[in-house]
């Protein structure tokens, strides 16, 4: 099943998910769909493996924590969350030689806790890993350091025609 991209989400300079500019990042590229989740895409290379020609576990669970804390967004472009608690499931080994994307979606909103979940599916629409999510939502200000704004800026790229 493909999902009509809305809208990419911003990226950051040095971000380990989504920075640009980081070396050793994912390069990640979040798109809110058309049926009100987030996707998140990547694809790993063979400094994020843990076994070889196998996606590390914690690369796993970061694109997971990343895209369900980002889901809020797509309700509250000003909403911010910091991870209050993840519970990830391993089913079957992610590999590393293809484009992986995590789906996530916001569950519950209580204001300044919202928990979401997400998958990441294998080609042929298995679970591979499965993550639920707790975070407490914070202004930006109590969150990061410095000018954010230098860090934080639209992704320019062009938008893909769908999601996986």
């Amino acid at each position: 099943m493909t999902d009509t991209v809305r809208a990419a989400q911003n990226v950051s300079r040095m971000c380990i998910v989504c920075g640009t500019q980081n070396e050793s990042g994912l390069h990640a590229r979040f798109f809110e769909l058309d049926n009100g989740e987030l996707a998140g895409v990547f694809t790993p290379r063979e400094e994020h493996q843990g076994y070889p020609g196998r996606l590390h576990g914690g690369i796993a669970s970061t694109i997971l924590d990343e895209a369900i804390g980002r889901a809020i967004n797509i309700s509250d472009a000003d909403a911010w969350g910091v991870t209050i608690e993840l519970t990830v499931r391993y089913r079957k080994p992610v590999p590393l030689d293809r484009e992986i994307t995590a789906r996530a979606r916001i569950t519950k909103d209580s204001g300044r806790i919202f928990e979401g979940s997400g998958e990441i599916r294998l080609d042929d629409g298995t679970v591979a890993v499965e993550a639920t999510g707790r975070y407490l939502r914070l202004p930006i200000d109590r969150i990061a350091e410095g000018d954010f704004e230098e860090e934080w800026f639209p992704d320019d790229r062009p938008l893909p025609p769908g999601v996986e």
